[in-house]
């Protein structure tokens, strides 16, 4: 008897996902834990996405107060134009969830600051929505390491897949021997 087998429906599908970054602004970036890691590997996520033609957004929280996003993360987001928000979580962030929606777009990637604020609010409040959550567990943080590790285990019992900017972008890739493949494995060294 022959049995069909599927993959996962939780890996990541490149024409379902999108990138979502967010509030990695310069005045709040200074005091966080492991910030050099988080900017590395948003900008990995960044360079990765636009590879494999996944969309990216990213969101600015309060920039009058909190400045601008960092600068060699804003400079790999040159095509892309900041959201900005008042609310901690996405969710309030204009039409960004219908956005989503609207674009069959069901796996959201989420990197960003503070883990457990605006992070976790907005993984929450997607994950009620129905969206997959991705989240790379090293390219968010907050000031204090406890806040981010209950942060993540929160988020993880709620739903959301806890994973690395590097296995998410080779989840997307699917297969190795390819241009992109070569592309993003320039990306992660």
């Amino acid at each position: 008897m022959s049995q069909e087998f599927i993959r996962n429906k939780i890996i990541l599908d490149s024409r379902k996902a999108a990138l979502l970054v967010i509030d990695i602004q310069e005045k709040i970036l200074n005091v966080e834990w492991k910030k050099e890691r988080v900017i590395e590997n948003t900008i990995k996520l960044i360079k990765g996405c636009k590879v494999l033609n996944v969309p990216i957004y990213y969101t600015e929280q309060y920039p009058k107060g909190l400045g601008p996003t960092h600068p060699g993360i804003k400079k790999e987001l040159d095509d892309v134009d900041a959201i900005q928000k008042m609310s901690f979580s996405c969710f309030g962030a204009g039409d960004l969830f219908k956005e989503f929606e609207n674009k069959n777009i069901n796996q959201i990637i989420v990197c960003g600051i503070e883990t457990h604020v605006c992070v976790q609010q907005t993984v929450l409040d997607l994950l009620a929505n129905n969206f997959q959550v991705n989240l790379a567990a090293d390219a968010v943080s907050s000031r204090k390491k406890i806040d981010y590790k209950i942060a993540l285990n929160r988020m993880l019992k709620h739903g959301a897949e806890i994973t690395t900017a590097e296995a998410i972008l080779f989840e997307m890739l699917n297969v190795c021997g390819t241009p992109d493949f070569k592309q993003i494995s320039k990306i992660v060294k």
